[in-house]
């Protein structure tokens, strides 16, 4: 083995073991978070339990908000490892790995010797390790539609038309995992790349009529199928959960216009000063060779305009958009972690010497956001329970951040930005570190319905008994749903559409906000109710419900 091939092997193993600890590790430490990871958990169970690949139900009804590929590979990771809240993050986390090895690969073909601090920007993003550890379908589109972007740029600069059908390919998988917002973000990618460089060929170039078989062939049978079989998925999938959740408040996500900034923000630490520098380097050299009329050159500016606009159009499409949820943005993300680590490799010298005041400045804002992130994951645990860390924890994590920024600004000073990505990964691994270990009993006992199943065990609650919830966040009510594999009845008339409403007419538990006894039995009516518990970290409380008279 060559010297060339050995530094690949080493760089490789590095890269995979990185995205290792910061998608696989621990995925089990807490339990399923939010409303959607349980309810996706479930589907996927359900499906798998019917041996039924097309059409997904939750409580035995069809449940058409988003195609079957989260559902497919959740159903594989199920037969592989058993039914369980971390085999359900298995796919998300797969799918991140793949785009970090993408990267690498790609910037060792147009940035070389830059590829192993892109893989790790956008490895140790907090949003690629956010989603990349959860059981959604944000990962699952995002994953394939940057390596489409990827692939389209090495078409763009090869006569190889493969690199084209790859395109084509991966937004087919893309329209798979959530419909066609990967393919209508690709559209706009390329046709805003061919605007902005004023060769409308460059878009026309890209239409490919063995590409869109390809596409058609990938996403048509599943779409047709389901079609078949549910014939309102047409109305329920792409008028309701696609049309007017773009164009409406009807699912209430709505957000000011400049929500996603500091989304985008969040999910570029620890790499925020980089990223925004490279954004606003990029921007204004583009500008500037617009006003002087200046042509893009494939190499270096046409790379970055592309790269410019591959992170916007993200951004803009889902702030137009009237429904807003932070994992709309992720696929800004893998093309920002590119940007960032292209800027550090070709533009940080000439700006350096241009303006000697900004490394340092960067450098210094860089290794204090390093010790923000590690003291906000040793603050997490206590923000959860909503309590106050003791004075003398207080100042023990003040000195760690202390010493983590004078760590990270020490060796970036001493060895240059050549060892930036070594350093920031230190802190990075070690606030995940934190969160996974130390701080999990805490999420899991604050986010998670997890423990509150096991409590309702504790009460002597049976695995079989019927469970009603009352008054309380969704995630609870979802999470109960999947982890007792049963559906979870809303006392509520008007809660969620793909969950059970009304009063059980036998005798069942409830799960209710702590204090609500009264309101149980002005809902109950002449039924007796009775508390058994409560479990105060979520601040709920059991009451058993007898039967109907």
């Amino acid at each position: 083995m060559t010297d060339r091939n050995k530094l690949l092997a080493m760089q490789l193993a590095l890269v995979l073991g990185v995205c290792y600890f910061f998608f696989f590790f621990g995925l089990g430490a807490f339990g399923l978070t939010g409303a959607d990871e349980p309810r996706y958990a479930q589907i996927a169970r359900e499906m798998l339990g019917r041996h039924d690949w097309i059409v997904p139900t939750l409580n035995g009804s069809p449940w058409l908000e988003k195609p079957a590929l989260l559902f497919w590979k959740m159903m594989n990771s199920y037969s592989i490892f058993g039914v369980s809240d971390w085999a359900a993050r298995i796919p998300a986390a797969v799918h991140a790995t793949a785009v970090v090895v993408g990267i690498f690969f790609f910037m060792r073909r147009f940035r070389f010797a830059s590829e192993l601090d892109a893989a790790m920007i956008a490895a140790s993003s907090a949003g690629m390790i956010g989603f990349g550890r959860g059981a959604s379908t944000d990962m699952l589109v995002s994953a394939p539609f940057a390596l489409a972007m990827m692939c389209w740029w090495t078409w763009h600069q090869t006569p190889k038309k493969l690199w084209l059908l790859l395109f084509y390919g991966l937004l087919g998988i893309g329209a798979l995992a959530k419909g066609p917002v990967a393919p209508a973000l690709a559209v706009l990618v390329v046709g805003g790349y061919a605007v902005l460089r004023r060769d409308g060929k460059i878009f026309v170039r890209s239409l490919s009529v063995t590409g869109f078989l390809l596409f058609a062939a990938i996403v048509l049978p599943w779409y047709l199928a389901v079609q078949h079989k549910v014939p309102q998925f047409f109305r329920v999938f792409f008028i309701e959960h696609n049309l007017e959740r773009f164009g409406t408040n009807l699912y209430q996500h709505s957000q000011p216009f400049w929500y996603y900034i500091p989304v985008f923000i969040l999910a570029a630490l620890p790499w925020t000063w980089f990223t925004i520098t490279a954004l606003v380097e990029s921007v204004w050299t583009s500008i500037q060779r617009f006003r002087r009329k200046e042509s893009f050159d494939e190499e270096n500016s046409g790379f970055r305009l592309f790269l410019l606009v591959w992170i916007f159009v993200p951004i803009v499409f889902f702030s137009i958009s009237r429904a807003k949820l932070p994992g709309y943005i992720l696929p800004a993300v893998p093309g920002a972690a590119i940007l960032t680590a292209d800027f550090l490799h070709v533009r940080w010298e000439p700006l350096s010497v241009r303006f000697r005041w900004l490394p340092r400045l960067l450098i210094a804002l860089h290794a204090l956001l390093c010790a923000m992130l590690m003291v906000g994951a040793l603050m997490a645990p206590f923000a959860m329970a909503k309590l106050a860390p003791p004075p003398a924890l207080q100042i023990g994590m003040t000195v760690t951040g202390a010493l983590i920024a004078v760590m990270v600004l020490l060796m970036v000073r001493r060895e240059g930005v050549r060892v930036l990505h070594f350093v920031t990964l230190v802190p990075t691994i070690l606030a995940v570190a934190f969160l996974l270990r130390p701080a999990a009993a805490t999420i899991d006992r604050t986010q998670s319905a997890r423990p509150v199943n096991q409590r309702l065990a504790e009460l002597g609650v049976a695995a079989s008994d019927p469970v009603a919830s009352f008054n309380v966040k969704r995630q609870v009510a979802y999470g109960l749903d999947f982890y007792r594999n049963q559906p979870i009845s809303h006392y509520e008339q008007e809660g969620p559409l793909d969950m059970p409403s009304g009063i059980p007419s036998g005798r069942h538990v409830v799960v209710a906000r702590e204090g609500s006894l009264g309101a149980v039995q002005a809902v109950a009516g002449d039924r007796e109710v009775k508390s058994i518990g409560t479990f105060p970290p979520q601040h709920l409380e059991f009451f058993v419900v007898s039967a109907a008279k």
